[in-house]
């Protein structure tokens, strides 16, 4: 039985700058790249029409033509990690298993779960940094402890990266090193129990003109202001480091969001309890929340009576896409205007978005509430007609979304601002003297 080295894709799926694909090439066994739809989290998905199973099956089968040009191919497994390992042990002499890191407490907790098992069948496991730029302590105060509040972390962050380089992972000069077999299959959607749409998906390369004129038009949702890549950053069919060097002396504004990947990753590497339902100032979870699922219901469906919330909401539900502007808008309606509990925002755009990534995801929803790190203020809140004013004043992206928004059928607004915003600084003001 030859030895070979396990190369496992999740959050990478790209053959190109890869850094765990990279060593575990450069070691010279031969590599046989694996991924695996699992099935303790693919089983927990209730909308089996998901898009972004869509997208990983569409990335594997790019990556599955590449390889199978060199004689190699990809395995893909629908199981559970230690079920596929424990199967590989029976079939191929393991050396070593080869992976980027996963900074999500599921990921982590399964990681440590794989690593063990494979220490026992004394087996490597060797991880390394992918889909950020800085990780865990690599971007930390003087003293040691991790930034709370951006606009420090931003200037250490770009401090860091004149003294270090965005070198990308030649992988190229050592294809060589798959393993060659004939093509393996990958299992289809309809057999693991989902519905392919065939809807196209954004293309995974950088505008630069867009970049340029970014700071300018990111806040304005009726044009193509933004890049759209945040679905191939979250599966990694995009480096992070080609992105950020391309971004450089392109627009500053651009390069501080991809600061602002790498801040919320480092939050929740160094306060995991954000990513478990918690609020990053435990005073936060002190604030009652109302119980209320008809407002919930019309939120969801953009059927609140705001048209620019209502817009956001119908494009996220059409699209899987929502506009960054338009997402504060909403979140920050949701918790201070219905003053609904931000978990239950938090998991409904964790359901519908196609680039939904937890740390960003939960980073943005605290934000809204007051409750994150770097928050805005629980006393700063959106007036939805002032925010209209400002980023969509001819109301094109209204008119796109809410075509009815002047007609006597488009719904009343479900609570008044001025009476929402009152109620909202009495609720927190309480909760937060405790």
């Amino acid at each position: 039985m030859q030895e070979v080295t396990i190369f496992w894709f999740r959050r990478d799926l790209r053959l190109n700058d890869n850094a765990a694909l990279y060593y575990a090439l450069k070691k010279g066994v031969p590599v046989i790249p694996i991924f695996i739809f699992d099935k303790n989290i693919l089983d927990k998905l209730e909308d089996k029409a998901d898009r972004r199973v869509e997208f990983i099956h569409a990335a594997l089968h790019d990556m599955q033509k590449q390889l199978q040009k060199m004689g190699a191919s990809l395995e893909v497994y629908y199981s559970t990690p230690l079920e596929v390992f424990a199967q590989l042990l029976k079939k191929y002499r393991l050396q070593s298993v080869f992976t980027n890191h996963d900074y999500e407490p599921y990921a982590t907790e399964r990681d440590t779960a794989i690593k063990e098992f494979l220490q026992q069948n004394s087996v490597e496991f060797a991880t390394y940094k992918d889909q950020v730029i800085f990780e865990k302590n690599e971007v930390v105060k003087d003293d040691g402890k991790p930034y709370t509040v951006f606009t420090p972390y931003s200037r250490k962050w770009k401090a860091a990266l004149k003294e270090s380089s965005l070198k990308s992972y030649e992988t190229e000069q050592y294809f060589s090193n798959f393993f060659q077999q004939s093509p393996k299959g990958i299992p289809s959607l309809t057999s693991m129990g989902f519905k392919p749409t065939g809807n196209p998906f954004p293309p995974a390369s950088l505008n630069e003109e867009l970049v340029k004129k970014y700071a300018v038009q990111r806040d304005i949702p009726a044009i193509a202001g933004t890049s759209k890549l945040g679905v191939h950053l979250r599966f990694g069919t995009i480096s992070i480091r080609s992105l950020a060097e391309k971004s450089q002396g392109l627009s500053e504004t651009f390069l501080n969001e991809l600061i602002w990947r790498d801040f919320y990753h480092m939050i929740l590497w160094h306060f995991p309890h954000v990513g478990k339902g918690k609020a990053f100032k435990p005073a936060y979870d002190f604030i009652e929340w109302r119980i209320d699922a008809g407002e919930y219901d019309k939120w969801s469906n953009g059927q609140t009576g705001y048209p620019i919330v209502d817009a956001g909401m119908r494009e996220l539900n059409a699209t899987g896409f929502m506009h960054n502007r338009v997402r504060m808008i909403v979140a920050s309606f949701f918790t201070k205007h219905l003053l609904l509990d931000w978990r239950l925002g938090e998991a409904y755009f964790a359901q519908k978005l196609l680039d939904f990534d937890l740390a960003a995801n939960n980073g943005g929803w605290q934000w809204a509430a007051g409750s994150g790190c770097d928050a805005a203020p629980y006393f700063r809140i959106f007036n939805p007609y002032l925010q209209t004013q400002k980023f969509d004043p001819q109301l094109n992206y209204i008119k796109k979304w809410v075509p009815e928004f002047q007609e006597f059928t488009y719904p009343k607004p479900i609570v008044v601002h001025e009476v929402a915003r009152k109620r909202c600084l009495e609720v927190y003001a309480k909760a937060l003297k405790k």
